[in-house]
């Protein structure tokens, strides 16, 4: 393809774009950076934009997006549960930590076995039902989404390590299938993801520095 023929293909699907697209596309954003913020309000807010996209990934042959999408949409209730919970003081149980040895061994090992099992699931789908769908990349956003969502509800800093493979694979794999603004919003979300690693990467770290210092001091 080339420049002249992407940037039209950009413009073209942009002007196509559906009032539905632009509120899942605005919401999600707005979702991201109350995560950022670790603001709970993460989750009545993007479950708006996930139950959006249900609709539109089925609509565009994106299967595996649209179970990432209904996964999403079951575990924000989960993580709104987690993140809303106190002690008897009132204050939040749930804080941002970094993931162990073991922690780092379940989710990569959670990962790969979702690809597989996602891959092999979109080839059936692909040759019967849905000849539009494409495994490889498809399998890879899932996998690594249905990870990020995992870890976010339990407030793991490398949630956003897989959210920017997500947010990086999901790029192409929107554009061309004709969802191109949400293939811009998934560019936008790649750069929140970034400044939300930093951000979260420094609560960590003042967590834990308080835990030593609460530690210490009993």
């Amino acid at each position: 393809m080339s420049l002249q023929e992407f940037w039209q293909q950009f413009v073209t699907g942009m002007q196509q774009t559906s009032l539905l697209e632009y509120i899942a596309v605005i919401a999600g954003i707005a979702s991201v950076w109350f995560s950022k913020k670790e603001n709970i309000l993460v989750y009545p807010v993007g479950l708006i934009s996930t139950i959006i996209y249900v609709y539109l990934s089925f609509k565009g042959h994106l299967i595996g997006e649209a179970s990432v999408n209904i996964y999403y949409s079951v575990l924000s209730i989960y993580g709104w549960v987690l993140w809303a919970r106190k002690d008897k003081q009132h204050h939040h149980i749930l804080h941002i930590t970094y993931s162990d040895r073991k922690e780092w061994i379940q989710q990569l090992s959670f990962c790969t076995v979702l690809y597989i099992v996602i891959f092999f699931a979109l080839v059936f789908l692909k040759n019967y039902f849905y000849p539009g769908v494409i495994p490889a990349a498809d399998a890879f956003a899932s996998a690594t989404a249905y990870t990020g969502m995992w870890l976010m509800a339990k407030k793991k800093v490398e949630s956003w390590y897989w959210w920017l493979a997500t947010n990086m694979a999901s790029v192409p794999l929107y554009f061309v299938k004709g969802f191109v603004f949400t293939s811009v919003f998934y560019i936008v979300l790649f750069i929140m993801a970034v400044f939300g690693l930093m951000e979260w990467r420094e609560r960590a770290l003042k967590q834990r520095s308080k835990v030593i210092l609460e530690w210490e001091g009993a």
